[in-house]
């Protein structure tokens, strides 16, 4: 399976004016993993995933999307 995951983390910390280590210390992780996360090298665990849906009040789908890649066409 080579799919992605995209995510809306940085997005979603920006609009409520927090910072890398205000996200960090909400969720449980080192200021580093946010980064991580927030560039797509790192893909959190389901329960880390949980808890931003947590922390962020909304759905795991709003935060994490499962990208397929594009089949080529002939």
């Amino acid at each position: 399976m080579d799919s992605e995951i995209r995510n809306r983390v940085k997005e979603l910390r920006g609009e409520r004016g927090w910072t890398q280590e205000d996200l960090a210390k909400a969720v449980g992780v080192s200021r580093q993993s946010i980064n991580s996360i927030e560039r797509g090298r790192y893909v959190p665990s389901l329960e880390l995933a949980l808890t931003f849906a947590k922390v962020f009040r909304c759905a795991t789908d709003d935060i994490f999307t499962l990208v397929k890649p594009h089949a080529h066409s002939r």
